[in-house]
């Protein structure tokens, strides 16, 4: 009797979790007004919303009750890549991604629905950032530079375009953005004489609509190529215009070749997302010759500064600049550094950095601050509207750079050795960019982004494999947690059944945490 009624009680929960399985994945459907107001029950883009702030409403996660955080479900990709990707949750189904793998999970529990490998491919998997959603579709960008357009329900391939030629030296990393009927993807690649750019893709049929490039043709006099657009931009619905950073030029460490500013490579771009067509730009890094770009997340804030309501487009750029426009005209605000920085002469009439000569790479190398991995880089900031705190995962660092003439005009022509940097997790007040409290965060830095919730909270991520809660007021530590894997992604939240889950990737396993469930 003991077996059949054990046998009864197994099957009946199979049969409610594939219920509950089934039903959510036969939900499936993202509407662009979900797109444009994300309900609490969802994470529908890269950034949560097209903002790019990375802060949720969600309360039910306090200061006070977060040290009661605990596991509710943990998943393993048994991959050797580590995640890298922002995971998506649309009708209690998460989505994320490692280079040629998406996988749908039941979002309260954990347990997998489908799982798509991609064809091996020649591609670069250096990693993945996530998938984006439409309707009933997901767009999932590969290591050799297709679009691939799959079934939210099952997986399976709608269709699988080429954004790019991967034997060329372009790759794919990104997760799309989708505004209104178009599939916004950016490439990859750092080899001499690729250009950058940005492609509009119909999310019916998969065919170009139009591509934004940042750099000139090919083989234009005194010009350069590079710009590549390898993260995800945001998006004003109010303005219609898309927000996109670009790369470094090209060749990378010596800018003989290509004299002059370079636009639009190291620049912020608003364009138009039904035509394509620049309305403005700001370049943070003018002829840059130390690898940087200005690719950062363009974080969309509508608040006063200085007394005056404004319509602000914030970004840590890599350069080691905290930079704030007028996303309207593109004009500067205000430009401050956010650590140590020593390459640039001052600030000119437009907001931009003055590069200074004498730190151009040489032969008897030049000292440089920060070093070429960057003040910051693909991790994602947060800002939290109620503190006015831009709050950003920083790498304070030095370097020294070489000139290699004998390496030959084109290519890098040089080389970067890191001297020195550390992790920090900074708070800057966008008003006069002073750094209101800073948090560190380990030798070597840390590859975690960052969310803000309502409730006051910071979750993030140290060197060493914690998962971080501060009081986002004064960035003292409530909570933290070990995974045993350095983390490369950033954390996000939803609510399903009124229980608030946090989720973020360490190594090869997505982990997500809730407070205990009220017992009867």
């Amino acid at each position: 009797m003991r077996l059949l009624r054990n046998a009864w009680i197994f099957a009946a929960m199979a049969i409610v979790g594939a219920a509950v399985i089934s039903h959510s994945a036969a939900a499936q459907d993202l509407s662009a007004a979900d797109l444009l107001n994300p309900p609490a029950s969802s994470w529908p883009g890269y950034h949560g919303d097209y903002s790019g702030r990375r802060h949720s409403k969600l309360t039910q996660i306090t200061p006070r009750n977060v040290k009661n955080l605990g596991l509710a479900w943990a998943f393993q990709t048994n991959q050797n890549a580590p995640i890298k990707s922002s995971p998506l949750v649309v009708d209690g189904v998460m989505y994320f991604t490692v280079p040629d793998n998406v996988w749908a999970v039941d979002a309260r529990s954990g347990h997998m629905i489908w799982h798509y490998t991609y064809p091996p491919n020649n591609g670069l998997h250096i990693g993945h950032r996530g998938v984006s959603m439409y309707k009933g579709s997901l767009f999932f960008t590969t290591p050799d530079a297709h679009l691939v357009s799959l079934d939210a329900k099952n997986g399976k391939v709608r269709w699988n375009v080429v954004i790019a030629d991967s034997n060329k030296g372009y790759w794919t990393t990104l997760a799309p953005l989708i505004v209104s009927n178009h599939v916004l993807v950016g490439v990859s690649g750092d080899f001499d004489n690729l250009r950058g750019y940005i492609r509009s893709i119909d999310p019916e049929t998969g065919k170009t609509q139009w591509d934004w490039y940042s750099t000139p043709p090919e083989g234009t006099p005194n010009s350069t190529t590079g710009g590549m657009t390898w993260m995800t931009g945001t998006y004003d619905p109010a303005l219609n215009l898309v927000f996109w950073g670009t790369g470094n030029p090209t060749p990378v460490l010596t800018g003989s070749t290509r004299p002059g500013d370079n636009l639009y490579t190291c620049s912020i771009v608003a364009l138009n997302p039904d035509t394509g067509k620049l309305v403005w730009a700001f370049q943070p890094s003018p002829h840059d010759t130390h690898d940087w770009d200005a690719v950062e997340t363009p974080v969309l804030v509508d608040a006063s500064f200085k007394g005056h309501p404004r319509k602000m487009l914030m970004q840590t750029s890599r350069n080691g600049y905290f930079f704030v426009l007028d996303r309207t005209t593109g004009e500067s605000l205000l430009t401050t550094p956010f650590g140590p920085v020593n390459w640039a002469l001052g600030i000119d009439k437009q907001g931009q950095p003055i590069p200074n000569p004498a730190k151009e790479p040489a032969r008897d190398g030049r000292l440089i601050a920060p070093d070429e991995g960057g003040m910051t880089n693909f991790r994602s900031p947060s800002f939290d509207p109620s503190t006015g705190l831009f709050i950003v995962n920083a790498h304070p660092s030095y370097s020294i750079y070489f000139a290699k003439p004998e390496d030959g005009t084109y290519g890098w022509a040089g080389a970067d050795y890191s001297l020195w940097g550390k992790g920090v997790l900074e708070a800057i007040d966008y008003q006069n960019g002073k750094i209101r409290w800073s948090h560190e965060l380990g030798s070597g830095g840390s590859g975690a982004g960052v969310l803000t919730t309502d409730s006051g909270i910071t979750f993030s991520g140290d060197a060493y494999g914690n998962v971080l809660a501060l009081d986002t007021s004064n960035g003292k530590t409530l909570w933290h947690t070990g995974t045993g894997a350095p983390m490369l992604t950033s954390p996000i939240t939803y609510e399903l059944d009124g229980r608030q889950y946090v989720v973020i990737g360490t190594g090869g396993v997505l982990f997500a945490w809730a407070l205990p469930q009220p017992t009867e």
